[in-house]
């Protein structure tokens, strides 16, 4: 080979060393981190960023910047074509009233689902009211834009169900309907044992309107409240499926069992679901439809907590108790039948020293302790009207306090689950759990914690989305500032979350978002995306005075956008009542953090 020859080899060895040494590396520089960089959003001080809705304006996605911010869809009382979003209807189609006598235009908006359906785009919103309601909502997208204005709403009937109940958060299933929710469902026993009004919750009062009667009226006794109102009725996740033509199809799925449902939760399998609890001494529950896609009939679990620390926010390994099968039409004809409190346990108050007679369980939930003696044959029903109870006389706990929302990172098989208080329950001792296993064994944090909960194959459950443990993953801190101080009214560090409420995952992104319901934990409650590699959290929406954050849903793409739902509730009507000077500012807002590009 000749000098030149010789050269010109060499060039090209050295070129490809340098290509092979520089190129990845290069490559790898230039490569975006996968998860957004949101613009935070400062911390509410003055009065005026107090009322205001605060949200993100820019956002970083795989290297590019784009302007998104919140957007409002309708807020209570907009009228959209022939219907006035939130107006609460009784059995016959009628509007319901207030005391007053004007018609009652609900301001607890809570969950509502984005829904493309053919060509068509539809959204299906909770108000979490008593009487509750759904709303139908028609939507147009700009596709230049991506964003989302009414076209209709419309209110969907429930009366083939005896009404709905406290529609609280949701999720959306894989096969795109909306999975509802029905919340804080009546004390059955207290109910069939009360001998006047007064013995009825206030709680429970309003859904007699539903029926046409007025619960504040003398003339209503507790016989003809006792006579429309019936307790079993409600208290189960509620499926919505949506034609392209705009007609609704509605379920309430009591195979699911009946309890405070903030919402359930439908892993990619289409039949495994969780299920959280609402409230003081409540379960976690999972649900194994028989199934895909039809959750009217399968077997239900509660979780059994055993604690291995109590370290930020405790560690335990989880155990599934087995509650039974069951299906839809069994449990409705129970309910429509009549079936009451009696007729499934007869109870006995603990001897003087606690304990209960023999054979008789006892058992402490969020109706305190009692003792229960399960009556011959009604095993299955017990199961799914009395759930909680039932879960706790078979071993389950039911110690956690105010379970919350959930969500799943698909790409690290983790679910997550929001405990906005660890408290009460949650505390250990007998004082916390009288009469209970005393489960859970907890440091108390008023500030809440989310959890994470690894999930795998079960051969015993018969799924591959078993979660098996359960550990904290966000803690709120306590703080006390200074009373003359910008963060006075503030019982959480300002930097941290306060009484986290529901969650949601923006999937491929490593990213959950965390909204609040909290009432002196942040004066103004928050939205907040974490990023669970670097554990950064970045305040990214803040509310009015008075209101909650009401679950932020986040949707990868539709029709090339994506977008984060984002609920306020009942502004001014949780705390700070006094500084409404408008009362037209106490409408809830319906709408959307975005748009984004379409994050697939």
């Amino acid at each position: 080979m000749d000098r030149r020859l010789r050269m010109l080899a060499l060039v090209f060895a050295v070129a490809a060393l340098l290509t092979m040494q520089i190129t990845p590396a290069t490559a790898a520089d230039k490569k975006a981190s996968p998860v957004p960089s949101f613009k935070a959003v400062h911390f509410p001080v003055t009065d005026a960023d107090k009322r205001a809705v605060l949200a993100s304006e820019e956002v970083t996605i795989d290297g590019k910047t784009h302007k998104i911010g919140y957007h409002t869809i309708l807020r209570s009382g907009d009228k959209a074509g022939d219907g006035i979003f939130g107006l609460l209807f009784d059995q016959n189609g009628n509007p319901v009233t207030n005391k007053d006598g004007s018609q009652h235009i609900s301001v607890d908006n809570d969950f509502s689902s984005l829904l493309p359906v053919g060509d068509k785009f539809y959204m299906v919103s909770h108000f979490e009211s008593r009487p509750g309601a759904m709303y139908l909502t028609e939507l147009s997208q700009d596709k230049e834009t991506g964003l989302l204005s009414a076209v209709s709403t419309k209110n969907i009937d429930f009366s083939k169900f005896g009404g709905l109940w406290v529609p609280c958060a949701g999720s959306v299933t894989p096969w795109n309907t909306h999975l509802g929710s029905e919340e804080y469902p009546n004390n059955a026993r207290a109910t069939e044992t009360a001998k006047s009004m007064d013995e009825i919750e206030d709680y429970d009062k309003p859904m007699a309107r539903y029926f046409g009667v007025d619960p504040y009226s003398e003339a209503t006794n507790v016989d003809k409240f006792r006579e429309v109102f019936k307790p079993y009725r409600y208290g189960y996740p509620v499926e919505v499926a949506v034609s392209e033509d705009g007609q609704a199809s509605v379920a309430k799925h009591y195979a699911m069992g009946r309890v405070a449902v903030e919402l359930a939760y439908v892993m990619p399998d289409n039949r495994t679901v969780y299920i959280s609890d609402d409230g003081t001494n409540v379960g976690f529950f999972m649900f194994i439809a028989d199934r895909e896609k039809d959750l009217s009939s399968g077997t239900l679990y509660a979780a059994k907590w055993n604690q291995v620390h109590a370290g930020s926010g405790g560690y335990a390994n989880i155990e599934w108790v087995n509650l039974g099968h069951s299906n839809n039409a069994t449990i409705a004809k129970a309910i429509e039948g009549g079936v009451k409190f009696s007729d499934i346990f007869d109870v006995k108050s603990a001897n003087e020293d606690g304990q209960c007679e023999a054979g008789y369980t006892s058992v402490n939930t969020t109706t305190g302790h009692e003792c229960l003696m399960l009556k011959p044959g009604m095993k299955e029903v017990a199961s799914r009207l009395e759930a909680r109870r039932f879960a706790a006389m078979m071993g389950a706990t039911t110690e956690f306090r105010k379970e919350e929302g959930i969500t799943y990172d698909p790409d690290n098989m983790t679910l997550y689950v929001a405990m906005s208080e660890v408290a009460k329950g949650m505390g250990g001792g007998a004082k916390q759990d009288k009469g209970g296993p005393d489960h859970v064994r907890l440091p108390t944090n008023k500030c809440g914690v989310v959890y994470g909960l690894d999930v795998g194959p079960n051969a015993t459950v018969g799924s591959d989305y078993v979660a098996s443990n359960m550990y904290g993953v966000v803690n709120g801190v306590m703080r006390k500032y200074p009373k003359d101080g910008d963060y006075a009214n503030n019982k959480c560090d300002i930097n941290s979350i306060a009484n986290p409420d529901n969650v949601t995952f923006m999937p491929d992104r490593d990213t959950l978002i965390i909204g609040e319901d909290t009432g002196s934990g942040h004066q103004n409650d928050v939205i907040w995306a974490y990023n669970i590699k670097t554990q950064k959290l970045t305040r990214i929406q803040t509310t009015p005075y008075g209101s909650e954050t009401t679950s932020p849903y986040f949707y990868p793409n539709i029709n090339g956008w994506a977008y984060m739902t984002s609920v306020i509730q009942h502004p001014y009507g949780e705390s700070d009542e006094d500084k409404l000077s408008d009362p037209a500012d106490a409408a809830a807002y319906t709408g959307y953090v975005g748009p984004f590009p379409a994050m697939n």
